[in-house]
């Protein structure tokens, strides 16, 4: 007879053909005192199994909303209002709340953008890992303590069991990072959600733990989405990539279209500001975006970058923001 203390990780389940999972024309509100505000407006996209999806644009476009969105992690007084999220098949928003639990960390694993602020900070590593795959993947607690000195040493963390008994502060932030990795890793999810996964981390250590996100992807065959305002770190860890700007994806692609032959005024924006290393442009004038987002409690209808866009008309303040059906598509008509 098999006991907890004997269980292994679950393997990874079947991934069906076509996408794992799939957001549909998904809209969250926000109620406040100047009118309600839509953060996530009518955003659609699609992975497939063992693909990695970004999700890019300036800090206040909608990203972050969208990402907790999809395992309806709204913080109140916010809600979904509208839309659908297929995972395997089967809309988590209508599950029962067991169920959604259930599949949160071990169907669907998430990073979250400050390690610090999501980690206890009275709890050592070693009983916050232990504890949720307790939770998460059904191990005793002697299963569970070995497990996760096996994941701190698989996120390339030395010393991983003395270390387990390493309290969050005395970890640096790239060393954090690696344990909120772990963290979502450690109960075998074929989906893995990644907030700004890089942010305050120095180019050495965001290039490591952007490698070490790879490597654990082709291991397990999972599927990631990866949102970050830095175009630099979409080009090298995903295939595709939506462009998102208040709320609406106004680009979507596979990454190297995408960034080579930007089709909406907004991406070519964000690329002109990306610095290169490449001979015949490195010495061009780095632009900026002029102007900032729209107040999203005003935002009524029409192309909400138009205020900043160079090739602005006026047909463009009462035009349906959708994306074109073309594979490389773009919600602007007229470029």
């Amino acid at each position: 007879m098999t006991t907890n203390e004997d269980q292994a990780v679950p393997p990874l389940a079947a991934v069906p053909i076509g996408a794992l999972i799939e957001v549909r024309d998904l809209t969250v509100r926000f109620p406040t005192p100047r009118g309600p505000i839509r953060p996530v407006l009518g955003v659609s996209f699609g992975v497939p199994g063992s693909r990695t999806l970004g999700i890019v644009g300036e800090s206040g476009s909608g990203k972050s909303m969208t990402l907790r969105s999809v395992l309806d992690l709204v913080p109140p007084p916010g809600r979904i209002v509208e839309g659908e999220v297929l995972f395997e098949g089967r809309d988590f928003l209508q599950l029962a709340e067991a169920e959604r639990r259930s599949i949160r960390g071990r169907g669907i694993g998430i990073i979250f953008q400050d390690p610090m602020a999501s980690l206890n900070p009275v709890l050592t590593v070693g009983d916050q890992l232990s504890e949720l795959l307790s939770a998460k993947a059904g191990l005793g607690r002697k299963a569970a303590w070995g497990r996760a000195g096996e994941l701190l040493d698989r996120v390339g963390i030395r010393s991983a069991t003395a270390r387990l008994r390493s309290y969050p502060h005395q970890f640096s932030g790239g060393m954090a990072q690696r344990v909120m990795i772990a963290m979502a890793i450690g109960a075998g999810p074929r989906l893995l959600l990644a907030d700004e996964p890089t942010t305050a981390l120095d180019v050495s250590v965001q290039d490591q733990v952007l490698a070490l996100l790879e490597d654990l992807r082709l291991e397990t065959a999972m599927s990631m989405i990866v949102v970050s305002h830095d175009i630099g770190v979409i080009a090298r860890a995903c295939d595709d990539v939506v462009v998102m700007y208040a709320g609406m994806l106004l680009e979507r692609g596979a990454v190297s279209e995408v960034l080579r032959q930007p089709r909406h005024p907004y991406t070519r924006m964000l690329l002109s500001t990306v610095p290169t290393l490449e001979p015949n442009v490195s010495r061009r004038r780095l632009e900026t975006i002029a102007g900032q987002l729209p107040d999203l409690a005003t935002l009524t209808h029409g192309c909400p970058f138009a205020p900043r866009c160079a090739f602005a008309r006026p047909a463009c303040d009462d035009l349906d923001v959708t994306l074109d059906a073309a594979p490389h598509a773009s919600a602007c008509p007229f470029v």
